[in-house]
């Protein structure tokens, strides 16, 4: 018999009631399946425009009821979910946005000319079609957002892909009532069920990457499972397209200049963006370069004053309390680390906020403090103190991918024109998808120009998971040559019936 899937209080430790059942094979054979066969199903795009407003408008109406089921099982309280449903909800209109629009199709039409060189051009035609069956890995941190009806999801409906859903296990009854929400929208537009499947369990998301009706996945969780699900779909007999986010550190970068002028303010504002929602988010900030002068220790007495001042928090299940109190430990146990404020257990399920300092020479020297380069999900973040640029080149070049990176810089350095500021946007660029000067890493605004990726491990790929462009993920482009206009897709036929964005022999119209 499949193990039961049971809904836990973080709070407590305990079971609060089964809500499903692990996914056998079988199982995430027919809910794959089951959305394959749907896929025509989505190729209207009006439809996909209406289904995806109407999701919105169902979870609007069912708010108080998700918000509930989700804060039960997460711990993250009402008001942070309050706002966590309605980017969910902002992001499926986003969405319908884009579908009704078309540019996402990127039409291009390039007429015959025997004139052309170096050769003749034969009449091209390209847009972009849907992969197929979108698998979806939900996050931990983010019960709505990232997870069944988070953007993933959004951006593979839209792009036309039906999708099944991996639950994560923290939240598993907050998942059935999600899928429920959203089959409900998808039957008031004659919509079959199969559009968005949902499956429990280890060994479902295991299956499911591997499943051959399986076109691309999307992924936002730890650097171990999502690598894992990564050389799974590449070791495929046809490898798929895998979007993770995996981890981040995040790196901050105060000039001394930034610090001298502001101080307390950066201090405070660190701690604000550091033990936001537990230090749960994937763009905390985790390492801080912060000048060792005058100047920083005022920093660092902000900061531990804000910090202090911060009240306990619960994470999203033991497992994680139980790694976030190790992974503080072992850092804490490194020569020349200091804790002005320590984080670690708090009573029998909670965490405190705290934060480390060490020399940033130590961190430059070798592989002896390479753990505090690493990511710590939780409550806490790195305050490295250096005492000159050196060493902050010299750290930044150890530092792998992150989703963001951030500099805090005086005012007169932010007006200049190429300095050290300049320098040091150069040597965070490579490393982050999206670069900060001044402000703090956290919260990601769903917008077109948003990107929310980077590097390695930060992400498996170029591409971002918000914004209007996370669509792009789950498309690939089709050219027709020469093909008689009665036969050519309604999106590339002469007379452009849909009225659609395109670009006609190099030239934008609409």
């Amino acid at each position: 018999m499949s193990a039961p899937v049971w809904s836990v209080d973080p709070r407590t430790g305990k079971q609060r009631e089964q809500v499903a059942v692990e996914a056998t094979a079988e199982e995430v054979d027919r809910t794959v399946r089951a959305a394959h066969a749907a896929r025509d199903a989505l190729a209207d795009r009006a439809v996909r425009a209406a289904f995806l407003r109407t999701a919105a408008d169902l979870f609007d109406e069912a708010g108080e009821f998700v918000i509930e089921a989700a804060d039960a099982e997460t711990a993250l309280g009402p008001g942070r979910l309050t706002g966590e449903l309605a980017r969910t909800t902002y992001q499926l209109r986003s969405f319908a946005r884009v579908v009704e629009e078309g540019a996402f199709l990127d039409v291009a039409i390039d007429h015959a000319d025997p004139d052309a060189g170096p050769v003749p051009r034969p009449d091209l035609r390209r847009y972009k079609v849907p992969l197929g069956v979108v698998a979806v890995y939900a996050a931990s941190n983010f019960p709505l957002a990232f997870s069944v009806p988070g953007g993933d999801t959004a951006s593979a409906l839209a792009a036309g892909c039906p999708v099944v859903v991996k639950a994560h296990p923290d939240h598993p009854g907050t998942s059935e009532v999600c899928a429920s929400v959203l089959r409900r929208a998808a039957a008031r537009h004659g919509l079959p069920e199969g559009v968005v499947g949902l499956v429990h369990g280890f060994d479902a998301g295991l299956d499911l990457v591997r499943h051959p009706l399986v076109s691309a996945a999307g992924f936002t969780g730890s650097v171990r499972g999502g690598r894992a699900l990564f050389d799974a779909a590449a070791a495929r007999p046809v490898p798929i397209p895998f979007h993770g986010e995996l981890g981040s550190l995040n790196p901050v970068v105060v000039t001394e200049s930034a610090a001298g002028e502001r101080a307390e303010e950066l201090g405070a504002g660190l701690a604000a963006s550091m033990t936001l929602g537990a230090g749960q988010f994937c763009t905390k900030p985790g390492l801080v370069l912060a000048p060792a002068g005058e100047a920083g220790d005022r920093l660092v007495e902000s900061l531990t004053k804000a910090v202090s001042d911060t009240a306990e928090g619960v994470l999203l299940d033991l497992r994680m309390r139980e790694a976030f109190v190790a992974g503080v430990r072992d850092r804490m146990a490194l020569p020349d680390v200091s804790s002005p404020v320590t984080p670690g257990e708090s009573g029998e399920t909670a965490v405190a906020a705290g934060f480390l300092t060490v020399p940033a020479a130590r961190l430059a020297a070798g592989d002896d403090h390479a753990l505090l380069l690493e990511e710590c999900f939780g409550p806490v973040t790195v305050v490295a103190r250096y005492e000159d640029e050196a060493e902050i080149a010299a750290v930044v070049g150890r530092l792998t991918g992150s989703l963001t990176a951030t500099v805090h810089l005086g005012d007169a350095e932010a007006a200049e024109d190429g300095g050290r500021a300049a320098r040091l946007l150069a040597a965070l660029t490579p490393l982050a998808g999206r670069v900060l000067v001044g402000g703090w890493p956290t919260g990601v605004a769903v917008a077109p120009a948003q990107h929310h990726g980077g590097p390695y491990p930060a992400t498996t790929s170029t591409s971002t998971s918000v914004g209007s462009t996370a669509v792009e993920r789950w498309l690939r482009p089709v050219t027709f040559q020469t093909t008689p206009d009665a036969l050519l897709p309604p999106e590339l036929r002469e007379g452009n019936p849909l009225g659609l964005p395109r670009r006609v022999n190099g030239v934008r119209e609409g």
